[in-house]
């Protein structure tokens, strides 16, 4: 056992596999003592793949898929366990962070089992695929009530002890798919970017507490890896999940796809004081490579001087020119 999280009380949320699990059994390796989570008891399932949709992959992939997944299910009492086993201190709680009072208990869990709560590592997360022209609002909803609205929740309960012992850390996870993605799933898009709006202003906010929030973006083997693999063997080939029609997941994919466990060491750093410093920030953690996002910046601007607003004719010739020159078109970029 480590001691670099000695005394320090955390909560991790969505710990019942994948990478929660392995960031809430990391941070009770170097000392803390972890209030593990998921929303109820036993595995939460397939997010992505109905029941009639797995009836839908032959008989060999549906064998892997389900070997696979069921090596990885668990919830928050199992997480919970393997760290006790493992010699730490954890207490499961079982809960739906989207529901505001639920969120409050989870983060009254730590109080009253361990005194305090010094680190919120927000983790659950939801996830679905549409059209954004065909997208409902039950899909909508179903994944951005978890992100941002959930880690809000959490937050909220959190921040007021953390602002009277007079530090904290808050390490919110999102993805990639923030800055758009060639997955169609805008509604995962706008709720990881979400999270990252939530978490600098934050970050600003909470500076004279010396309370730190950052984000980071995992590239790791979970179980919802699984189900992006075997999704598209599913559904005709209209609703296939991928902007371009030759995109295809498989296991030579999932083979060099790093673990969770190599996220949490990143996390244990930010979490301990060694991260004091670090603050509104967002990083992209996979396997042994840890990037650094750079911070927006404007480019290239025109002004006009003189009275009036721009002329369309003025526009026309001074956008071309002074605005957009050297221009890349982003989405164009993302299509690769």
């Amino acid at each position: 056992m480590g001691e670099v999280l000695k005394g320090k009380v955390a909560v991790v949320t969505g710990s019942g596999q994948g990478i929660g699990r392995a960031i809430a059994m990391g941070l009770a390796a170097e000392g803390a003592k972890v209030v593990t989570n998921n929303r109820k008891r036993g595995s939460t399932g397939n997010q992505m793949i109905s029941t009639a949709q797995m009836q839908k992959l032959d008989k060999e992939k549906r064998a892997w898929f389900e070997k696979q997944t069921a090596e990885i299910n668990g919830d928050a009492e199992t997480t919970a366990h393997a760290i006790k086993k493992a010699g730490g201190e954890a207490v499961p709680f079982f809960g739906d962070i989207t529901d505001f009072s639920i969120a409050g208990k989870l983060i009254q869990t730590a109080i009253d089992s361990f005194g305090k709560i010094d680190i919120l590592v927000n983790v659950a997360g939801g996830f679905g695929f549409s059209p954004i022209e065909k997208m409902t609002e039950e899909l909508w909803d179903k994944v951005t009530r978890v992100k941002p609205k959930g880690y809000f929740h959490t937050m909220r309960h959190a921040i007021p002890h953390m602002i009277a012992q007079k530090q904290g850390r808050i390490i919110n996870c999102i993805s990639p798919a923030w800055l758009g993605d060639i997955i169609k799933h805008a509604e995962y898009c706008a709720a990881n970017a979400g999270v990252v709006g939530l978490t600098k202003a934050a970050a600003i906010e909470l500076h004279k507490h010396n309370i730190t929030c950052n984000c980071f973006a995992p590239f790791a083997k979970t179980r919802a890896s699984y189900e992006l693999d075997a999704y598209p063997l599913t559904v005709s080939k209209e609703d296939v999940p991928f902007v371009f029609d030759n995109i295809k997941f498989g296991e030579n994919m999932m083979k060099i796809t790093p673990g969770p466990e190599y996220v949490a060491p990143f996390i244990c750093y930010l979490a301990s004081d060694y991260g004091a410093k670090i603050s509104g920030s967002v990083f992209t953690v996979g396997g042994n490579t840890v990037s650094l996002t750079s911070e927006p910046v404007s480019s290239h601007n025109i002004t006009k001087f003189g009275e009036g607003p721009w002329t369309m004719e003025e526009l026309m010739q001074q956008v071309p020119r002074g605005l957009l020159m050297g221009y890349k078109n982003p989405a164009e970029q993302r299509l690769g």
